[in-house]
């Protein structure tokens, strides 16, 4: 045995494999090889069988023994799928076919073995095999659905023998006789046959289905059909075995569920728990701890940090990729041997040829196995960086400080989580071609040396000469990277913005000069992506033209040298230089992940390092310890950490348990700031905060979560009913939840965009009040809900259910100040004043003139209401035909007519993401192909890369003829003249590469640019109701994932599906020439290969679409928790939300890691049957007798042949990555098709040039609702504004006053009756000429980064001073001339660098600068001080006097001098006549409305009006 060891040992040691003679073994025309190969490998599964099979009887027998009595009653049906009838009949026929063989041989048929005993043996063991495992087919276990593993093995064995015995049996009859006889035509039936078991055997299913009835197993009721568990399934990776995880069939369960229907989210296995977000955060969390331990730091380094999180799982793939660099080479290493073995056969013998074979299959497989399992590993490293790294971003932005959050736009950190994120996850995939490198040009050079001597040397100065070529390139290209990257981010940021200020745009017809803006940022883009295709064109044309570089300079080297190159030389050099070619242009490409990957890790790490808001500033006091829940002591706080100048200081404050205190003051005051303090939001500089409690915070700006409403009231409070409803009655909900389709469960869109201001506020107040906190931070509470909810919210919350509870509420509602227990005055940063309200009108020093504009507002109302005292009027009882109970029974039909209960998604708002499923429709390839130029270049892009591929077989084709086979023998032609044809050839094919190459980025990039224009035209042209029921984070996904890979992707992995088949089909062309029976298996393989892809697609397909899908929801988590991270602090929510993005990772990772992961599946089974293709065709070539094909055409087919492996599967793999890709241009084409607006300018209709010109604006039987399953909003609306009036419009809060408003903007459209504007209907005229028509100061404001200036007048229309005169009028001119840069001071995102009360009075600069005839006020100054107020209202009284001003307000005195007033109910109109008339009628709803307003005020009155007597 040892001597048999060292035999095999010396015959396959490198050194001697090239002096192969094996003459003491069987000679050429020794014809038992067959026989001597088989029969072992027979008679071994034969015993195996037959034992597996005695074996499973036993426990048959056994098990029935042991079976209940009250279990033989049972009755058990056994459908029998397809697989097991096919297995049952290919069984019986591969028995009759070895019976019918075996009868042959017996009686006297000529076979090719010299020994009947061996050949009569050989079959009747193949008899007796094929016997037996028709039994065991007959006893497949019923409970099982697969085949025994012992089986499949058999079938897969006796294919490989069927395809050894078919050839040889041929070839001898063929060179005996000249002919085929009946032995080899039972061979061919039996192949074919072998075949089908194979695919069987492959697939492994049995489709066996057992069901067991009895009566006490019958269900008494059937459950529900097609309904899916909500969790997601556990991990079969976490399970699979050692076999499974290398042929990847742990995944066939999810295979087999795609392939009968639709992936749903459901369906998906979750992720391994090493693969899971939290697992990996906290092992991230671990890995910073040991850095900060190890270097002593407390701010660790991140590259250390990812350094020891990946180190174990990298230095694993690190070994595959090593492991298959080396195996890679092994092929290029024999060729040389392999082209001198068929020039001299019959002395070399049979054997060397089946071994050298052989050493080629166990290499290509050990390469396969190996790289197969490398790219897994460096995808599923990739998701657990991605994980951490997502995690910890999101974590940091939950406690960044308020200056690090302006810093950081919010555009600038979805960056970091998602393009950031991505790159450092590509150069883990990268990471590995640092240690390939070396490992191949080292392998390549050793090759070389070993073929060419010291021309070697000259290969290796050619490709470190195009290797440093390829780094200037490089660099080119990393900076139009950087380039394409930055015109990105800046796309992207204004696309964010424009999406969320989408409404304004409207509102103010600007939305035609922001789509400029961003098609000119585009195009920005756009001319860096054309100058970087251009360069990858021209680094495409260096890819393919090195070989030639390469060859001609180490062949002319040879030939100077006095080195023979002969055609084994030759295509053994060929094969390297092409395996030369991924180590040559991975380098460029490793440096610009490098590179990329350095600055996404450094631009993280900065973000990591930003400041946090001070996690110590607040100092927490148990509450038995102290009677105080708030304390502050010297308190100096600063927005800005290095400034001088506290924004507030000098602040003492001492908050008993259980008192009210009131924060009142003028606009940007420090009133906020203040609140900020006690949170801890704001930069202490000095001084002490104390606090005793829990907190609960409503912020001045509402932060609504995307949901339902009771979610976002419970707010991770587990729901309780009776103080959910004590909840809700307090903060005047339970009427609005009767008008909402589904209750509190309707959902809620975006920032809450389908709610009004009022109901958002509301919702905010509950979710505080069902905390049940110790402390209520309120930022101006009542600034958005009418008098009469303001009334109630005061009664019912803050002093009834909340009468225990500590409350600090900030609010310029002055009325509410006498019920206080302290009233804190700010006047710039300080508390100027701090007592009673009593106290304060006494000490006479400022809070007085907060004081006076009230109640000089309230003297207004009071005047009104008491000169009002005369009889009804009769033309106003008419208009104002509803009395209460009228009111009352309309109510009462409202609710009846819209119960709270709905099923299915009628009042769904949000709904689920678009997803096509089944395949991709052949329209959305004809759309992208033919997009450019009508696809004519789509031809010219195919002849070119046929060209080349032609070019290039041609010049190889030159080489391996013209070039001797021996060293003996001389070449036909001179060899200069060799090389020259040769790089004639092949510089002509790199050249049409080049033309390929640009064709395929023009023709890309020019789709790509038709496809965002018109998705962006779609988008921004689409009516409200698109963007109220559409997260941004969708839309963003959209012109952001998805056009990347249209400007970058799409079309060259489209292009590649073509390439690849053309590259296959010239493989095969040459393998053909000399071994034509390679079809023979080809053709079955490349059968099983189309199943393979038919199998993988329709699973793959769903997997990448949910991936998709997936991305969004983090992303929409990530800016609503970035919007909201103050109140989710507050409120001490940061784990919950934590946990949530935890889930939503996962969420993402569970489809992308099995999308990956599939694609291994299919990667290595199509990898597996190459190999064997290129196998079985080796074996061919050494079969053929000696003479019948030239070794050098036979070198080359193999020197192609080598590749088929890695061709094959990307022929399948470049159609699956394209369709998978191709779903990008599907979700495009979604976004291009939204239904529109009205046209913005309708030609034939256009209104004169002077329109409106009185502003009469007449409402005829109007009806709107937002869509068509929801209810009416405003109900058979009919009245007239007349045209330079002041018209009031009052209502309590979601009675459809701001839907009115939007109506006349046409931003929601009528479904039933007109509005008519100075005799012009308005839904005739075009929208821009509607709108640009008309002002609005809208109920949220919003601002635009950029500058004063740019705020103000973005179309440029105004000069400077202009500009001046509208700031100074809204009382703006005076802060502004104080900032350094004056008018272009900077507006930061969403305006957060000014106050929300600020904000507005930029609205109502941009008003005064427009100065339309129609001025509509939505709550335009509901978040300014009653001063401020007072101002406002005498500026817009005197500029706008002969105007028509609508103006929506809560604070009734902005409505009292009205000259007509409109009472909205529940979307109908209440009242509508003048002020005095309304009040004249003590039933009617404006007179309650003033009684309850003017009896709130009047303890207020009284002490105002004893503070002026005295």
């Amino acid at each position: 045995m040892a001597l048999e060891e060292d035999y095999f040992y010396n015959i396959l040691s490198p050194t001697n494999i090239r002096s192969l003679n094996l003459s003491s073994w069987i000679p050429v025309d020794s014809p038992c090889l067959l026989e001597h190969i088989i029969l072992p490998v027979e008679f071994g599964f034969f015993l195996i069988l037959l034992f597996q099979l005695l074996r499973k009887n036993l426990n048959f027998i056994n098990k029935q023994n042991k079976i209940p009595s009250d279990m033989i009653h049972q009755t058990i049906t056994t459908n029998h799928g397809l697989a097991y009838k096919i297995s049952i009949v290919l069984t019986t026929l591969m028995v009759a076919l070895h019976a019918a063989t075996l009868s042959l041989i017996i009686f006297n048929h000529e076979t090719q073995c010299t020994s009947k005993f061996k050949a009569i043996a050989s079959e009747t063991i193949q008899v007796l095999s094929w016997g037996v495992s028709l039994i065991a087919i007959f006893k497949v276990s019923r409970t099982s659905s697969y085949f025994p593993w012992i089986l499949r093995a058999w079938w897969i064995c006796s294919f490989i023998l069927c395809i050894v015995g078919t050839s040889l049996h041929t070839i001898f009859s063929v060179s005996q006789k000249g002919q085929i006889g009946l032995r080899e035509y039972a061979d061919f039936i039996g192949l074919v046959t072998s075949t089908f078991l194979l695919i069987v055997s492959i697939r492994g299913k049995s489709d066996i289905v057992c069901v067991q009835k009895s009566e006490v197993t019958e269900p008494l009721l059937s459950s529900k059909p097609g309904k899916t568990s909500e969790f997601p399934k556990e991990s079969p990776y976490g399970k699979a075995t050692l076999m499974q995880l290398i042929n990847f069939s742990w995944l066939n369960p999810l295979f087999e569920e795609g392939y009968k229907k639709p992936l749903e989210q459901s369906d998906i296995p979750n992720v391994d728990i090493k693969d899971s977000a939290e697992f990996l955060t906290s092992a991230f969390d671990e890995s910073l701890r040991q850095v900060k331990e190890k270097d002593g730091t407390t701010n660790p380094s991140i590259y250390k940090a990812i350094y020891h999180f990946t180190r174990k799982k990298a230095a694993i793939n690190a070994l595959f990729a090593i492991i298959c660099a080396s195996a890679s080479y092994v092929g290029p290493y024999l060729i040389t041997d392999f082209v001198d073995f068929l020039g001299d056969k019959e002395k070399q013998g049979l054997k060397t040829g089946y071994l050298l074979s052989l050493a080629f299959l166990c290499a290509k497989m050990v390469e396969t196995i190996t790289q197969r399992q490398w790219i897994f590993g460096a995808r599923q490293l990739g998701l657990r960086l991605r994980s951490a790294l997502i995690s910890h971003i999101y974590k940091k932005g939950l406690h960044l400080s308020n200056r690090s959050r302006q810093s950081h736009t919010g555009g600038e950190i979805m960056n970091y989580m998602s393009v950031d994120v991505q790159r450092i996850t590509d150069f883990i995939w990268y990471v590995n071609v640092i240690w390939m490198l070396p490992i191949q040009i080292s392998l390549a050079v050793l090759i070389l040396h070993t073929n060419l001597g010291l021309g070697s040397m000259a290969a290796l100065a050619a490709t470190l000469a195009v290797m440093t070529l390829n780094i200037p390139l490089t660099k080119i290209q990393k900076r139009y990277q950087a380039k394409i990257m930055a015109a990105k981010d800046e796309r992207m940021k204004a696309t964010s913005e424009v999406l969320r200020n989408m409404k304004t745009l409207k509102l103010q017809a600007w939305d035609s000069e922001f789509l400029q803006r961003l098609e000119s940022l585009r195009k920005v883009e756009y001319n860096w992506l054309l100058k970087s295709l251009q360069q990858a064109a021209l680094s495409a044309f260096i890819f393919w033209g090195s070989p030639t570089f390469i060859s001609v300079i180490t062949f002319w080297a040879c030939m100077l040298m006095g080195i023979e190159l002969t055609a084994g030389r030759v295509l053994s050099a060929f094969a390297t230089f092409r395996m030369l070619q991924d180590p040559i242009f991975s380098l460029p490409d490793l440096l610009n992940v490098m590179a990329q990957g350095k600055v996404s890790v450094d631009r993280i790490a900065s973000y990591l390092r930003e400041e946090e808001i001070q996690h110590d500033v607040i100092e927490n006091v148990s509450r038995d310890k102290t009677e105080f829940d708030v304390v502050i002591d010297k308190g100096r706080f600063s927005w800005d950490p290095e400034s001088r100048t506290p924004s507030i200081d000098q602040i003492e404050l001492k908050v008993k348990r259980g008192m009210k205190v009131a924060i009142c003051g003028s606009v940007g005051s420090g009133k906020s700031s203040l609140l900020s303090g006690i949170l801890g939001e704001i930069y202490k500089q000095s001084g002490k905060v104390k606090i005793s409690g829990t907190k609960a915070y409503v912020p001045q700006s509402p932060w609504i979560l995307t949901g339902n409403i009771r979610d976002n009231i419970t707010f991770g409070k587990e729901y309780d009913p009776e103080k959910y409803e004590k909840t809700v009655q307090a903060c005047a909900l339970k009427k609005d939840f009767e008008l909402f389709s589904c209750g509190d469960l309707t959902e809620i869109g975006e920032r809450g965009i389908n709610m009004s201001g009022g109901q958002k506020q509301r919702i905010q107040i509950a979710r505080a009040v069902y905390q049940d906190a110790d402390i209520y931070l309120l930022d101006d509470p009542f600034s958005a809900v009418d008098a009469h909810t303001g009334t109630h919210l005061f009664k019912e919350c803050l002093m009834g259910i909340l009468k225990e509870k500590t409350i600090l509420f900030v609010t310029h509602q002055v009325e509410f100040l006498p019920a206080a227990d302290l009233i804190l005055v700010m006047q710039n940063g300080k508390i100027t004043q701090a007592g009673k309200f009593e106290e304060l009108l006494k000490q006479n020093i400022g809070f007085e003139v907060l004081v006076g504009a009230h109640s000089k507002a309230l003297e207004s109302i009071l005047t009104v209401e008491n000169s009002s005292r005369t009889a009804q009027n009769p033309i106003a009882e008419a208009e104002s035909n509803l009395n209460a109970k009228l009111m009352h029974k309309e109510q009462h039909d409202t609710v009846e007519d819209n119960p709270p209960e709905r099923k299915g998604n009628e009042g769904k708002l949000v709904q689920d993401e678009e997803r096509e499923t089944g395949s991709i429709s052949k329209e959305v390839y004809w759309t992208y192909l033919t997009t450019a130029k009508g696809g004519a270049l789509v031809p010219v892009i195919i002849l070119a890369q046929s060209s080349f591929q032609i070019l290039q077989i041609a010049s190889n084709y030159w080489m391996a003829w013209v070039c001797p086979t021996s060293s003996d023998a001389k070449p036909i032609f001179d060899m200069n003249f060799i090389l020259l044809i040769y790089m004639v050839l092949s510089v002509s094919g790199a050249l049409c590469v080049l033309v390929r190459a640009l064709l395929v980025a023009y023709t890309g990039l020019w789709t790509a640019q038709t496809f965002f224009t018109s998705m962006l035209h779609s988008v921004l042209r689409a009516p409200m109701s698109f963007f109220d029921s559409t997260p941004t984070g969708r839309i963003l996904n959209r012109v952001s994932t998805d056009q990347s890979i249209l400007d970058l992707e799409m079309a060259t992995k489209l292009g590649w599906c073509a390439f690849s088949v053309i590259q296959i089909l010239g493989t095969i062309a040459v393998m053909s020439q000399v071994a034509w029976q390679v079809f023979a298996i080809f053709i079955p393989v490349t059968a099983v290969c189309i199943w393979y892809q038919r199998y993988y697609t329709p699973t793959a397909r769903e997997l990448a679409r949910l991936a998709q899908i997936q991305i969004a929801p983090i992303l929409h988590h990530f800016a609503e928790s970035l919007a909201g991270a103050a109140s989710i602090r507050a409120f001490d929510q940061e784990g919950r939300f934590i946990h949530t993005n935890l889930d939503l990772v996962d969420g993402h990772a569970r489809p992308w890691f099995h999308n990956v992961s599939a694609m291994e599946w299919l990667s290595f089974r199509l990898n597996i049957l190459s190999n064997f293709v290129f196998a079985f065709s080796l074996v061919m070539l050494v079969s053929l007798p000696e003479g019948i094909i030239n070794p050098s055409i036979a070198g080359l087919a193999v020197t192609y042949g080598i590749n088929l492996n890695v061709l094959q599967a990307q022929v399948i793999w470049n159609i699956c990555n394209a369709e998978n890709k191709m779903i990008s241009v599907e979700r495009i084409l979604q976004y291009r098709n939204i239904a529109s607006e009205a046209p913005l300018v309708i030609q034939d209709s256009r209104p004169p040039s002077n329109w409106p010109a009185t502003g009469t604006i007449c409402f005829t039987n109007l009806e709107i609702r937002y869509a068509e399953q929801l209810p009416s909003v405003l109900k058979h609306i009919t009245c007239t504004f007349p045209g330079q009036k002041k018209i009031g419009v009052v209502g309590r809060t979601g009675s459809g006053k701001s839907t009115l408003i939007q109506a006349i903007f046409r931003i929601v459209e009528p479904r039933e009756g007109s509005i008519v504007i100075d005799n012009v209907d308005i839904c005739k005229i075009g929208l821009h000429d509607l709108r640009s028509r008309l002002s609005i100061i809208p109920q949220d404001p919003s601002m635009f980064e950029g500058t004063v200036r740019g705020n103000l007048d973005p179309l440029e229309l105004y000069s400077d001073t202009q500009i001046w005169e509208a700031l100074d009028k809204c009382q703006l001119g005076q802060l502004v001339r104080e900032k350094q840069d004056k008018l272009d001071s900077p507006v930061v995102e969403n305006g957060e660098n000014w106050s929300v009360g600020q904000r507005q009075l930029f609205c109502l600069g941009r008003a005064l600068l427009k100065r339309s005839s129609i001025l509509v006020l939505d709550e335009a100054t509901a978040s300014v001080d009653s001063a401020t107020d007072g101002v406002i209202q005498q500026i817009i009284s005197h500029e706008f006097k002969d105007r028509t001003v609508v103006t929506i307000a809560h604070r009734i005195h902005t409505v009292i001098d009205s000259d007509l007033v409109l009472v909205l109910s529940d979307g109908r109109i209440a009242e509508y006549d003048e002020p005095s008339k309304l009040l004249e009628r003590e039933d009617s709803f404006f007179y309650k409305l003033i009684k309850e307003y003017s009896s709130r005020s009047s303890g207020f009155n009284s002490l105002a009006a004893q503070h002026v007597q005295s």
